[in-house]
């Protein structure tokens, strides 16, 4: 993919759609589109790895398990999320198509 931009699903995608920019030791760059998909209630991830995300397109809440309300997030937020905070997203919108930039990092080096 040579655009961040390239090859998104429509809106009212059945999933979001995962793609790996670039791996390396400690470090993996994804973008996700979300197309009116959020977490399912009462799930919460729990990474083990940081994760910096950027929203580059579109909006959504992303709610952490230790505030009282629900982060609202359009182009150009970002937050870093430390390992094992608990977060979900509670909405994005389905009639249109939300871009993420996300950077997980504090991955194992590869032993090999």
């Amino acid at each position: 993919m040579p655009n961040i931009s390239s090859d998104l699903p429509l809106p009212n995608a059945a999933s979001e759609q995962f793609c790996q920019l670039l791996a390396r030791p400690g470090l993996r760059i994804e973008r996700i589109v979300s197309t009116g998909q959020c977490s399912p209630p009462d799930f919460w991830y729990e990474q083990e790895l940081g994760e910096w995300v950027l929203l580059l397109q579109g909006e959504a809440r992303l709610r952490f398990a230790d505030e009282a309300q629900a982060r609202h997030l359009k182009p150009g937020d970002y937050l870093d999320i430390a390992a094992l905070r608990r977060h979900r997203v509670d909405w994005t919108p389905a009639q249109e198509i939300t871009i993420w930039l996300a950077v997980h990092y504090g991955l194992a080096a590869d032993p090999g």
